[in-house]
């Protein structure tokens, strides 16, 4: 699985992509974040607020029961605004 970190979450991870394979448990977007958040205190501190976190799943924007499967694309990013 592809992980793609944008902005912020990108810094404070220290790394704007990866390539992952998940433990058999993890099979949604909440399940992911959970997991991402027990990698290390950059991973911690970047995703500890999950209100303002979006994920998006192959391109569509994702909610935390989203299934996520081997071969996906998953990206986070902060909240963003248009103007």
């Amino acid at each position: 699985m592809k992980l793609l970190y944008f902005a912020w979450l990108k810094q404070k991870i220290g790394v704007a992509s990866e390539e992952v394979t998940l433990p058999d448990d993890v099979g949604d977007v909440a399940g992911l974040v959970s997991w991402l958040k027990g990698r290390g205190d950059n991973y911690a501190d970047a995703l500890k607020d999950d209100a303002i976190i979006r994920v998006a799943v192959n391109q569509a924007y994702a909610k935390p029961a989203t299934p996520i499967a081997e071969g996906d694309e998953i990206a986070l990013f902060p909240p963003v605004t248009g103007g």
